[in-house]
Order: structure tokens, then sequence, then C-alpha cells
């Protein structure tokens, strides 16, 4: 009977195991499919991502360069709590309350001794500037080069110039705002760095984690080598500049030694900014008292940058000259004077997180490994 029965069944098994051996391939064709489509999505989502924080970024430019400015003064209050304590062995917290406190403290002083002083002279120098800025025309036209710039400057350039100008000094909430923030954000900064720190980290994979606390520690050290060696050369630009400019007898020399101290700031071009209105000054004296006086300028600038410098290179990374200069412009484009005043620190960052997470990484990968 079976033998019968089984050639009649035998088309029915082998239609079946054809059916299912033809829909095996479709489903892996299907899964495959799925899979590509889930990979689309997945990328879409990553490139929607990162516009969607790049263009946060822009819009918030100017909100991360003062957080970064309130982390420098952070840096700042920390590494003077960490002399005291040093050197008197207290409490960290007591040592940090000194460190804020006392630095107000000595700020408030130094404008109430140096205010009546410096607002003084500060009226003197709004007084004669018109008329020493009149002089310098006058005497710029008689030459063929300052009847050029005369005749530039009388153009329409000089809206187009006044225009660069207020946009380059623009912040985003305005100069007493951007302070008030930058100084409780460095105040919060300080008070519980950990918990900043350490939030940062816990986004970080824990294979990595180690090497996110060598990246913090090293821009940690880099930024405080930058700040000793900007306030060093500031206090040693202030005090050669007083003496030099008191021995010649130039007007309102303190306030004029305090500006060039205060944009020493901005490297490269902000004691070029600086001399322009002490030369002007002295142009009303006469002409050999300008040149001396641009000479002052010079000379000092050079003694600081040659003690300063190394001083600084020590502390943090070795920046190309070319590239802090390119840092600065695009960051003076981007942001105005706080980005150039911050473009030196933040690019140290930048080098530092390149450093670490590629060229390391590549020069781990190019070495050859010995049998």
């Amino acid at each position: 009977m079976s033998v019968f029965i089984v050639p009649y069944l035998y088309p029915f098994f082998y239609s079946v195991s054809m059916t299912n051996e033809s829909k095996q391939p479709t489903d892996k064709i299907t899964q495959k499919e799925l899979t590509y489509i889930e990979k689309v999505w997945h990328t879409v989502a990553i490139v929607a991502l990162l516009v969607v924080v790049i263009l946060i970024a822009r819009v918030a430019f100017n909100v991360l360069l003062m957080v970064l400015a309130g982390i420098l003064i952070s840096v700042y209050f920390h590494g003077l709590g960490d002399l005291i304590q040093r050197n008197t062995k207290w409490k960290r917290r007591i040592c940090m309350a000194i460190s804020i406190g006392g630095s107000f403290a000595i700020l408030a002083v130094l404008f109430w001794i140096m205010g009546t002083k410096i607002s003084n002279q500060v009226a003197v120098l709004s007084d004669t500037l018109p008329h020493t800025i009149n002089n310098a025309k006058i005497k710029m036209a008689e030459t063929p080069i300052g009847r050029k710039i005369l005749e530039y400057l009388a153009s329409d350039n000089s809206d187009a110039l006044m225009t660069t100008a207020k946009s380059f000094f623009n912040t985003s909430f305005g100069v007493l705002g951007d302070i008030y923030i930058i100084l409780f954000l460095a105040i919060f900064f300080t008070s519980n760095p950990d918990l900043y720190k350490d939030g940062l980290i816990k986004l970080v994979p824990d294979s990595k984690k180690p090497l996110a606390r060598q990246i913090f520690d090293r821009i940690s050290y880099a930024l405080k080598g930058w700040l000793k060696g900007m306030m060093l050369s500031m206090v040693l630009v202030f005090i050669l500049l007083s003496i030099g400019l008191g021995i010649m007898s130039i007007p309102v020399a303190l306030v004029l030694a305090l500006l060039t101290g205060l944009l020493k700031l901005i490297p490269n071009f902000g004691s070029l900014a600086a001399m322009i209105p002490g030369v002007l000054l002295a142009l009303t004296i006469s002409t050999n008292t300008a040149i001396i006086v641009a000479l002052i300028y010079m000379v000092t600038q050079t003694i600081v940058s040659n003690i300063v410098t190394p001083i600084i290179q020590n502390k943090m990374i070795n920046l190309p000259p070319a590239l802090t200069i390119l840092a600065q412009v695009l960051m003076g484009t981007l942001s105005g004077v706080l980005g150039i005043i911050l473009a030196v620190p933040l690019l140290a960052i930048v080098m530092i997180l390149v450093d670490e997470l590629y060229v390391k990484k590549i020069n781990e990968t190019d070495t050859p490994v010995t049998p």
C-alpha cells in the first residue's frame, strides 16, 4: 500500500520543500533591507544631530566663550588658593575663600587708591586727544603717504571702518552684562569644580575615562601657565611704561601704562593698539619725543616678551606664531574683542585635544611591532 502511496505524495513534499527554500532567501533579503534602512536612518539622525549642534554652537558661541573666560578666572582662583594652602597649611575652603575675597578686595583697593588720579588723567586725555588728532592730521598732510591715508579715511571707507569697529566691540549682553556673567560663572566653577568635571567625564565610556582625566589635567596645567605668564607680563609692562613715560613727562602716563598693560591680554595686536595714543600725545610735544616714546614702547614689549614668553612656553604647549595670529583673526571675526583675548587659550585647548585624540593614536598605530 505504501509503495503505491509514496509516489503520489512525493510531488507534494517536494513542492512544500521548494516553497520553504524559496521563502528563506526572501526572508534574508528582507532582513538585509531592514538592516540597510536602519543604518540609513541612523546616519540621517547623526547628521541631523551634528547640524543642530553646529547651529546651536554658532548662535551661542559668545556664551561658550564666556564659559571659557569663567573657567580661566576659576583657574586663577584655584592657583592662588593652592599657593596660599602650600604656605599656610590651612584648610582648602579657607584658602579658596581668601583667594576669591582677597582678589576682589585688592582690586577694590587699587581702584580706590588710583581712581582719583586715573579719572583726572582720563579727563585730561579726553580733552587733549581731539587736539592731538588734529595736530597729527596736519603733520600727516605734509607728506604724500599721510595725504593718501587721510583721503582714504575721509572717503566712504571710514564708514566701513566705523561699522567694523562697532561690530568688533559688540558683545552678547553688553560689557557689564558679560563681566557679571563671567564673574558668577567663575565663582560657581571655583566653589565646586569636581561637579562639572565629573559630570563631563561621566559622558565618556569607562574605558576612556583615564584618557579624559589626563586631557583635563593637561588643559588645566596649560591654562595655569598661560595665566601666570599673562599676569606677569601685564604687571611688568605697566611698571616699565610708567617709569619710561614718566621720565619723558608724557601727559596721562599712568593711564597709558595701565591701558597698555590691559591690552597685553591681546597678543601681537594689543601692544600696537596701545602704542597709538602714547605716540599721538608725544607728537603734541615734538617729533623727537614721539620717536623716543615709540622706542620706549618697543623696548618695553621686547623686554617683557623675552622674559615672559619662555615661561609661557614652558607651562603650556608651544604655539606657532603664525597659527596664533590666524586664530586671533578668526576669533576676532567671530566674536570681536572677547574672541581675540581668548584665542590663545582656546587654541591651546584645541591643540591638546588634537594631540591626545588624534596624533598619539596615529603614532601608536604607525609604531612598528618588534618581533
